[in-house]
Protein backbone atom coordinates (compact mmCIF):
# COMPACT_ATOMS: atom_id res chain seq x y z
CA UNK A 1 0.00 0.00 0.00
CA UNK A 2 2.96 2.33 0.40
CA UNK A 3 4.80 1.34 -2.80
CA UNK A 4 4.37 4.82 -4.29
CA UNK A 5 5.72 6.64 -1.26
CA UNK A 6 9.14 8.22 -1.07
CA UNK A 7 10.88 7.57 2.23
CA UNK A 8 12.97 10.55 3.34
CA UNK A 9 15.17 10.14 6.39
CA UNK A 10 16.48 12.95 8.66
CA UNK A 11 14.13 15.55 7.16
CA UNK A 12 11.70 18.01 8.74
CA UNK A 13 8.54 19.61 7.42
CA UNK A 14 7.72 23.09 8.75
CA UNK A 15 4.23 24.52 8.59
CA UNK A 16 2.91 27.86 9.78
CA UNK A 17 -0.40 26.49 11.08
CA UNK A 18 -1.94 23.31 12.47
CA UNK A 19 -4.42 23.35 9.61
CA UNK A 20 -1.55 22.65 7.20
CA UNK A 21 -0.82 19.39 9.02
CA UNK A 22 -4.48 18.44 8.70
CA UNK A 23 -4.31 19.18 4.97
CA UNK A 24 -1.30 16.88 4.62
CA UNK A 25 -3.08 14.09 6.45
CA UNK A 26 -6.20 14.60 4.35
CA UNK A 27 -4.18 14.48 1.12
CA UNK A 28 -2.55 11.26 2.27
CA UNK A 29 -5.94 9.73 3.10
CA UNK A 30 -7.32 10.72 -0.28
CA UNK A 31 -4.35 9.07 -1.98
CA UNK A 32 -4.89 5.89 0.03
CA UNK A 33 -8.61 5.96 -0.73
CA UNK A 34 -7.94 6.31 -4.46
CA UNK A 35 -5.67 3.27 -4.41
CA UNK A 36 -8.20 1.24 -2.42
CA UNK A 37 -10.90 2.12 -4.94
CA UNK A 38 -8.65 0.89 -7.75
CA UNK A 39 -8.18 -2.40 -5.91
CA UNK A 40 -11.91 -2.79 -5.26
CA UNK A 41 -12.60 -2.44 -8.98
CA UNK A 42 -11.08 -5.90 -9.41
CA UNK A 43 -14.23 -7.39 -7.78
CA UNK A 44 -12.31 -9.30 -5.11
CA UNK A 45 -13.28 -10.34 -1.61
CA UNK A 46 -9.74 -10.99 -0.26
CA UNK A 47 -6.68 -8.77 -0.67
CA UNK A 48 -3.25 -10.11 0.29
CA UNK A 49 -0.37 -7.67 0.66
CA UNK A 50 3.29 -8.35 1.27
CA UNK A 51 3.74 -5.17 3.28
CA UNK A 52 1.93 -3.26 6.00
CA UNK A 53 -1.67 -2.12 5.49
CA UNK A 54 -2.46 1.03 7.43
CA UNK A 55 -5.57 1.39 9.59
CA UNK A 56 -7.44 3.68 7.19
CA UNK A 57 -7.12 1.42 4.09
CA UNK A 58 -7.95 -1.58 6.25
CA UNK A 59 -11.12 0.21 7.39
CA UNK A 60 -12.05 0.94 3.77
CA UNK A 61 -11.58 -2.71 2.86
CA UNK A 62 -13.71 -3.79 5.81
CA UNK A 63 -16.50 -1.38 4.84
CA UNK A 64 -16.46 -2.87 1.34
CA UNK A 65 -16.60 -6.44 2.69
CA UNK A 66 -13.05 -7.32 1.60
CA UNK A 67 -10.72 -9.27 3.87
CA UNK A 68 -7.26 -7.65 4.03
CA UNK A 69 -4.23 -9.81 4.88
CA UNK A 70 -0.92 -8.03 5.48
CA UNK A 71 2.73 -9.03 6.01
CA UNK A 72 2.50 -12.11 3.76
CA UNK A 73 5.92 -13.65 3.21
CA UNK A 74 7.37 -13.45 -0.30
CA UNK A 75 7.78 -17.19 -0.92
CA UNK A 76 4.32 -17.92 0.48
CA UNK A 77 2.67 -15.38 -1.80
CA UNK A 78 4.38 -16.84 -4.86
CA UNK A 79 3.27 -20.38 -3.98
CA UNK A 80 -0.23 -19.13 -3.20
CA UNK A 81 -0.44 -17.45 -6.60
CA UNK A 82 0.51 -20.70 -8.29
CA UNK A 83 -2.01 -22.91 -6.51
CA UNK A 84 -4.92 -20.45 -6.64
CA UNK A 85 -4.42 -19.75 -10.33
CA UNK A 86 -3.82 -16.02 -9.84
CA UNK A 87 -0.91 -13.69 -10.42
CA UNK A 88 1.00 -11.17 -8.33
CA UNK A 89 0.42 -7.54 -9.34
CA UNK A 90 1.98 -4.29 -8.16
CA UNK A 91 -0.21 -1.81 -10.08
CA UNK A 92 -3.99 -1.70 -10.18
CA UNK A 93 -4.77 0.49 -13.20
CA UNK A 94 -5.98 -2.35 -15.49
CA UNK A 95 -8.39 -4.63 -13.60
CA UNK A 96 -9.42 -6.47 -16.77
CA UNK A 97 -5.82 -7.58 -17.40
CA UNK A 98 -5.34 -9.14 -13.96
CA UNK A 99 -5.85 -12.86 -13.43
CA UNK A 100 -7.51 -13.50 -10.06
CA UNK A 101 -6.99 -16.54 -7.87
CA UNK A 102 -9.79 -18.61 -6.36
CA UNK A 103 -10.25 -20.91 -3.37
CA UNK A 104 -13.25 -22.31 -1.47
CA UNK A 105 -12.40 -21.36 2.11
CA UNK A 106 -10.00 -19.07 3.99
CA UNK A 107 -9.81 -19.51 7.75
CA UNK A 108 -7.50 -18.77 10.66
CA UNK A 109 -6.25 -21.83 12.52
CA UNK A 110 -4.16 -22.12 15.67
CA UNK A 111 -1.33 -24.67 15.74
CA UNK A 112 0.41 -24.65 19.09
CA UNK A 113 0.96 -21.00 19.87
CA UNK A 114 1.03 -19.80 16.26
CA UNK A 115 -1.86 -18.42 14.25
CA UNK A 116 -1.90 -19.40 10.59
CA UNK A 117 -4.19 -18.62 7.66
CA UNK A 118 -5.40 -21.74 5.89
CA UNK A 119 -6.50 -21.77 2.23
CA UNK A 120 -8.69 -24.75 1.35
CA UNK A 121 -10.07 -25.88 -1.98
CA UNK A 122 -7.53 -24.05 -4.14
CA UNK A 123 -8.23 -23.85 -7.85
CA UNK A 124 -5.21 -25.85 -9.01
CA UNK A 125 -5.60 -28.50 -6.30
CA UNK A 126 -1.93 -29.45 -6.53
CA UNK A 127 -0.50 -28.18 -3.24
CA UNK A 128 -0.72 -28.89 0.46
CA UNK A 129 1.03 -27.77 3.62
CA UNK A 130 2.70 -30.21 5.99
CA UNK A 131 3.15 -28.99 9.57
CA UNK A 132 6.02 -30.55 11.52
CA UNK A 133 5.99 -30.38 15.31
CA UNK A 134 8.49 -31.74 17.79
CA UNK A 135 9.84 -31.32 21.30
CA UNK A 136 13.32 -30.21 20.21
CA UNK A 137 14.94 -28.61 17.19
CA UNK A 138 16.91 -31.82 16.54
CA UNK A 139 13.68 -33.82 16.20
CA UNK A 140 12.26 -31.22 13.81
CA UNK A 141 15.44 -31.24 11.70
CA UNK A 142 15.40 -35.04 11.49
CA UNK A 143 11.70 -35.05 10.56
CA UNK A 144 12.31 -32.43 7.88
CA UNK A 145 15.21 -34.43 6.41
CA UNK A 146 13.11 -37.61 6.37
CA UNK A 147 10.23 -35.80 4.70
CA UNK A 148 12.58 -34.25 2.15
CA UNK A 149 14.06 -37.67 1.32
CA UNK A 150 10.57 -39.15 0.89
CA UNK A 151 9.52 -36.34 -1.44
CA UNK A 152 12.71 -36.75 -3.48
CA UNK A 153 12.07 -40.49 -3.84
CA UNK A 154 8.50 -39.76 -4.92
CA UNK A 155 9.61 -37.24 -7.54
CA UNK A 156 12.15 -39.68 -8.96
CA UNK A 157 9.54 -42.46 -9.03
CA UNK A 158 7.22 -40.26 -11.05
CA UNK A 159 10.00 -39.72 -13.61
CA UNK A 160 11.12 -43.36 -13.60
CA UNK A 161 8.10 -45.56 -12.88
CA UNK A 162 10.00 -48.85 -12.63
CA UNK A 163 10.17 -50.37 -9.15
CA UNK A 164 11.96 -53.28 -7.47
CA UNK A 165 11.04 -55.53 -4.55
CA UNK A 166 11.79 -54.02 -1.15
CA UNK A 167 12.55 -55.54 2.22
CA UNK A 168 16.05 -56.59 1.13
CA UNK A 169 14.74 -58.84 -1.65
CA UNK A 170 16.48 -56.99 -4.48
CA UNK A 171 19.80 -56.84 -2.57
CA UNK A 172 19.72 -60.56 -1.85
CA UNK A 173 18.88 -61.29 -5.49
CA UNK A 174 21.81 -59.18 -6.66
CA UNK A 175 24.12 -60.74 -4.04
CA UNK A 176 23.32 -64.26 -5.29
CA UNK A 177 23.98 -63.21 -8.89
CA UNK A 178 27.31 -61.65 -7.90
CA UNK A 179 28.27 -64.77 -5.89
CA UNK A 180 27.60 -66.95 -8.94
CA UNK A 181 29.84 -64.66 -10.97
CA UNK A 182 32.57 -64.94 -8.33
CA UNK A 183 32.37 -68.74 -8.47
CA UNK A 184 32.99 -68.64 -12.24
CA UNK A 185 35.79 -66.08 -12.05
CA UNK A 186 39.38 -67.37 -11.68
CA UNK A 187 42.14 -65.52 -9.84
CA UNK A 188 42.10 -62.85 -7.18
CA UNK A 189 39.27 -61.00 -8.84
CA UNK A 190 36.90 -63.56 -7.37
CA UNK A 191 37.80 -62.36 -3.86
CA UNK A 192 36.79 -58.78 -4.70
CA UNK A 193 33.58 -59.93 -6.39
CA UNK A 194 32.65 -62.06 -3.39
CA UNK A 195 33.30 -59.10 -1.08
CA UNK A 196 30.87 -57.05 -3.16
CA UNK A 197 28.24 -59.77 -2.72
CA UNK A 198 28.86 -59.75 1.02
CA UNK A 199 28.36 -55.99 1.08
CA UNK A 200 25.00 -56.38 -0.70
CA UNK A 201 23.88 -58.92 1.92
CA UNK A 202 24.66 -56.39 4.65
CA UNK A 203 21.68 -54.25 3.60
CA UNK A 204 19.05 -56.84 4.69
CA UNK A 205 21.10 -57.29 7.86
CA UNK A 206 20.87 -53.56 8.60
CA UNK A 207 17.12 -53.61 7.93
CA UNK A 208 16.64 -56.43 10.45
CA UNK A 209 18.86 -54.75 13.04
CA UNK A 210 16.96 -51.48 12.74
CA UNK A 211 13.72 -53.39 13.29
CA UNK A 212 15.10 -54.94 16.48
CA UNK A 213 15.05 -58.53 15.19
CA UNK A 214 17.67 -61.28 14.98
CA UNK A 215 19.43 -60.32 11.76
CA UNK A 216 21.52 -63.49 11.53
CA UNK A 217 18.42 -65.71 11.64
CA UNK A 218 16.33 -63.63 9.23
CA UNK A 219 19.10 -63.11 6.67
CA UNK A 220 19.93 -66.84 6.65
CA UNK A 221 16.25 -67.65 6.04
CA UNK A 222 16.07 -65.02 3.31
CA UNK A 223 19.20 -66.37 1.65
CA UNK A 224 17.79 -69.91 1.69
CA UNK A 225 14.54 -68.70 0.15
CA UNK A 226 16.36 -66.98 -2.70
CA UNK A 227 18.48 -70.08 -3.24
CA UNK A 228 15.20 -71.94 -3.86
CA UNK A 229 14.33 -69.31 -6.54
CA UNK A 230 11.81 -67.55 -4.30
CA UNK A 231 13.06 -64.17 -5.48
CA UNK A 232 10.02 -62.25 -4.23
CA UNK A 233 10.85 -63.05 -0.60
CA UNK A 234 11.90 -60.17 1.65
CA UNK A 235 11.83 -59.09 5.29
CA UNK A 236 8.53 -58.26 6.97
CA UNK A 237 9.48 -55.84 9.74
CA UNK A 238 6.02 -55.89 11.33
CA UNK A 239 6.08 -59.61 12.10
CA UNK A 240 9.82 -60.19 11.99
CA UNK A 241 9.75 -62.92 9.38
CA UNK A 242 10.42 -63.62 5.71
CA UNK A 243 7.40 -62.91 3.52
CA UNK A 244 6.33 -62.30 -0.08
CA UNK A 245 6.91 -58.65 -1.02
CA UNK A 246 4.25 -58.74 -3.72
CA UNK A 247 1.60 -59.76 -1.19
CA UNK A 248 2.74 -57.08 1.27
CA UNK A 249 3.03 -54.47 -1.47
CA UNK A 250 6.55 -53.42 -0.47
CA UNK A 251 8.45 -51.91 -3.40
CA UNK A 252 11.24 -49.40 -3.86
CA UNK A 253 12.10 -46.97 -6.62
CA UNK A 254 14.40 -48.42 -9.26
CA UNK A 255 16.07 -45.05 -9.78
CA UNK A 256 16.85 -44.65 -6.07
CA UNK A 257 18.14 -48.21 -5.77
CA UNK A 258 20.35 -47.70 -8.81
CA UNK A 259 21.78 -44.49 -7.36
CA UNK A 260 22.48 -46.20 -4.02
CA UNK A 261 24.55 -48.88 -5.77
CA UNK A 262 26.41 -46.35 -7.91
CA UNK A 263 27.21 -44.07 -4.96
CA UNK A 264 28.32 -46.97 -2.74
CA UNK A 265 30.53 -48.43 -5.47
CA UNK A 266 32.13 -45.06 -6.23
CA UNK A 267 32.82 -44.44 -2.53
CA UNK A 268 34.46 -47.87 -2.12
CA UNK A 269 36.52 -47.33 -5.26
CA UNK A 270 37.68 -43.94 -4.02
CA UNK A 271 38.78 -45.42 -0.68
CA UNK A 272 40.74 -48.17 -2.43
CA UNK A 273 42.60 -45.54 -4.45
CA UNK A 274 44.01 -43.90 -1.30
CA UNK A 275 47.72 -44.69 -1.10
CA UNK A 276 48.56 -43.00 2.18
CA UNK A 277 47.17 -40.55 4.70
CA UNK A 278 49.12 -37.43 5.60
CA UNK A 279 48.60 -35.96 9.03
CA UNK A 280 49.93 -32.61 10.13
CA UNK A 281 51.02 -32.42 13.77
CA UNK A 282 49.07 -29.83 15.74
CA UNK A 283 50.85 -26.56 16.41
CA UNK A 284 52.35 -26.37 19.90
CA UNK A 285 50.64 -23.84 22.08
CA UNK A 286 53.08 -21.35 23.60
CA UNK A 287 52.49 -19.67 26.91
CA UNK A 288 51.35 -16.08 26.55
CA UNK A 289 53.25 -13.84 28.94
CA UNK A 290 51.65 -10.64 27.74
CA UNK A 291 49.68 -8.66 30.34
CA UNK A 292 45.91 -8.78 30.10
Amino acid sequence: MDADKIKIYAARVRVDAVSKVAELELAEKEKMKAKVEKILKHNINVFINRQLIYNYPEQLFADAGVMAIEHADFEGVERLALVTGGEIVSTFDLPEAVKLGHCDLIEEVIIGEDKLIKFSGVAMGEACTIVLRGATQQILDEAERSLHDALCVMSQTVKETRTVFGGGASEMLMANAVSKLAARTPGKEAVAIEAYAKALRMLPTIIADNGGFDSAELVSQLRASHTDDKIRQGLDMEKGEVADMVVLGITESFRVKQQVLISGSEAAEMILRVDSILRAAPRKREHDNRPC
